[in-house]
């Protein structure tokens, strides 16, 4: 598509997009949001770009396929279930753990985000994979 106003409407978007999708990724633990969510607002950015412009531009701006995707999301929420299981607790239990960054304090980081991050990460991907498909054919 040839339109002014769509292309400025995608090139400042998408950045602010990104980042919301990222905030929402985040915060899904004590607010309304998570992976699912996270990954329809990413894949929005995406498909903006895409219209905005052509698949191949949006591919490359991607700069991973979506199969890609889509397996390393699963393999990181059955990473973040199986986890568990191999502590000898039941199957999906949260797991907390940490590590501290020197002057910037404790980071915590937890089987949930994890599971979260891979349910992102294959939403994005069969999203954008339907998307890119439509819009090729």
């Amino acid at each position: 598509m040839n339109s002014l106003i769509l292309h400025t409407a995608s090139r400042l978007l998408h950045p602010l997009l990104l980042l919301y999708a990222v905030y929402l990724l985040f915060s899904g633990h004590n607010v309304p949001g998570g992976g699912f969510c996270a990954g329809l607002i990413g894949a929005a950015s995406f498909a903006l770009h895409t219209f905005a412009h052509d698949v191949p531009s949006a591919r490359k701006l991607l700069r991973a396929d979506p199969h890609t995707l889509i397996g390393t999301g699963l393999l990181f929420a059955m990473g973040s279930a199986l986890l568990s299981a191999f502590r000898g607790q039941a199957f999906m239990t949260g797991l907390w753990g940490g590590f501290d960054l020197s002057g910037l304090g404790h980071v915590s980081v937890g089987t949930p985000v994890i599971f979260d991050t891979g349910v992102f990460l294959v939403v994005l991907g069969v999203t954008l994979l339907i998307i890119f498909t439509l819009s090729e054919s």
